[in-house]
């Protein structure tokens, strides 16, 4: 996994009025904390920090007053209508360090012929792996799958050193039969005879 370099200012004002300002200057306030250290606010660059989140559990080597430290995001609001980042909280981790963090789950591959729905009980991994090293995502394969089959954590290949965060026989992908939908045609039918 590659890392992200982004320079970050320390933040002295704080408050809905001082983080709209923020915003407006197309930047993001955050909070950095981990390893028992007192939490750093920071302001950040809004459009290398988007870019940079667009990579699901992203290394970011963060530049703070000259002093690097390694971040991994660990909670992200955005605005609801817009999608605009609002706030961010980064975690301080070291290289060689294992973090708990959840990894999306892509399916590949034709389900069993039929009017089969696959259907995503989880759709991240939670898994432990180290800090440098966290995968983009884990793809399973659902070829061949009919109703009723599922694909339990234990049954996703890991990539070497990254351990489940979950139960084994927790349920990750589940194969669901379609529910046919009654002709509406009889349910008016259904409806007069009932009625008389």
């Amino acid at each position: 996994m590659s890392e992200v370099k982004i320079s970050a200012e320390t933040r002295s004002e704080f408050g809905k009025g001082a983080a709209r300002r923020i915003r407006r200057e197309s930047k993001v306030p955050g909070v950095v904390y981990g390893h028992g250290a007192e939490p750093a606010h920071v302001v950040l660059p809004g459009h290398e920090l988007m870019m940079a989140l667009k990579t699901s559990n992203v290394l970011i080597s963060l530049d703070l007053g000259g002093k690097s430290e390694l971040v991994i995001p660990k909670a992200v609001q955005r605005d609801a209508l817009k999608g605009h980042l609002v706030h961010i909280d980064l975690l301080t981790v070291k290289r060689g360090e294992k973090v708990q963090v959840e990894i999306p789950v892509v399916a590949e591959g034709d389900l069993a012929p039929g009017a089969n729905l696959l259907e995503h009980v989880l759709s991240a991994l939670p898994v432990e792996a180290e800090a440098t090293n966290i995968p983009e995502s884990l793809t399973v394969s659902v070829a061949g799958l009919d109703a009723g089959d599922s694909v339990l954590a234990k049954d996703i290949k890991l990539p070497k050193g990254v351990s489940l965060g979950v139960e084994d026989d927790t349920v990750v992908l589940q194969v669901l039969a379609a529910q046919a939908e009654e002709p509406a045609a009889d349910a008016e039918e259904a409806e007069e005879g009932a009625e008389a």
